[in-house]
Formats: structure tokens, C-alpha cells, sequence
């Protein structure tokens, strides 16, 4: 399957995203995190918010459809100075197993210019811990608690 990764600089690409954020909420934390939770986040939120940040944010584009997106910055914990991190990536689940997670991943860790790199991740997620650990990340014990409508558990992984 041919795709593109680029820099998210179109209004379309940003509905883009804001749709592929919305989409894999709705289907990939149903059941991890509360359900009215993920009824209140609608479509339109997702789309305000991305169009409200749209800064450090790459796009995979499947012809002119934005099949995943990959939001990446400074590491925003004290305890890891200087580290980059990488704030989402998300892949429309029709593209799982195409190789556009990957690219996102190396691409967003490009722009992170080899700085150690982290990701935050619900415990309970197994199927993105495992991604994340195909792309080097490893489990450095720090958990946190957040309430995403009910209490859930955030571990981080950190690479290099």
C-alpha cells in the first residue's frame, strides 16, 4: 500500500486528524475507558481541538485520505530533562498491519532530532504497548492515575 507521511498544513488534513483521533477513541479505548466518556468526546470536539493545536503534527495520507497522524513535542515530565516525547499516534483501524504506524513513529521521532523519546500508554492496552515495544520502547515503571471519565492507570515507555 502506498501512503505519505508529511507535515499537517491543510484545513482537510486537519479535519483529517481531528476524524482519525475521534474514530480511534471510539474503537480502540472501548471498554479501557468509561463510555460516557467516550460519548461525550465527539466529533466536533476532536475537530475544535485540532484545529486549535495544529502544530508538531504529521499526517499519513492514503491518496488525499488521512489514514493516521503522529502529534510529537518536548517531553513534558521533570524527571526526564530534555527528553522528546511523542503525544499520540493514532491509525485508522483499517490500516493496522500496513506499515503506516511505523512510519508515523520513525517520522515523529525524526523530527524529535535523537532525543531520549517517551510515550505515555493505558496500562490495559496491550495492543499499543506492543507496538510501542516493536518500536524499542520499554516500560520504565513510572504510573500515573488519570480520571478519563473513571479512574485509569498511564504507564510510560521510554526509548534511547
Amino acid at each position: 500500500m502506498e501512503f505519505e507521511i508529511k507535515k499537517m498544513e491543510t484545513d482537510g488534513e486537519i479535519a483529517g486528524k481531528a476524524y482519525v483521533h475521534w474514530k480511534s477513541w471510539q474503537e480502540a479505548y472501548r471498554g479501557l475507558v468509561d463510555a460516557s466518556y467516550l460519548e461525550a468526546l465527539t466529533l466536533e470536539k476532536c475537530t475544535a481541538a485540532a484545529f486549535k493545536y495544529p502544530e508538531n503534527t504529521l499526517v499519513a495520507k492514503v491518496g488525499e485520505k488521512v489514514a493516521g497522524f503522529c502529534a510529537y513535542g518536548e517531553g513534558r515530565v521533570e524527571d526526564l530533562p530534555g527528553a522528546g516525547e511523542i503525544y499520540a499516534l493514532y491509525v485508522l483501524p483499517e490500516y493496522y498491519g500496513t506499515g503506516i504506524g511505523m512510519a508515523l513513529m520513525d517520522a515523529g521521532l525524526e523530527k524529535l532530532e535523537g532525543k531520549r523519546a517517551f510515550v505515555r500508554v493505558l496500562k490495559n492496552n496491550a495492543r499499543a504497548i506492543r507496538f510501542y515495544e516493536k518500536c524499542g520502547f520499554v516500560r520504565d515503571g513510572f504510573e500515573q492515575e488519570l480520571v478519563i471519565g473513571t479512574p485509569v492507570t498511564v504507564i510510560r515507555m521510554v526509548r534511547g
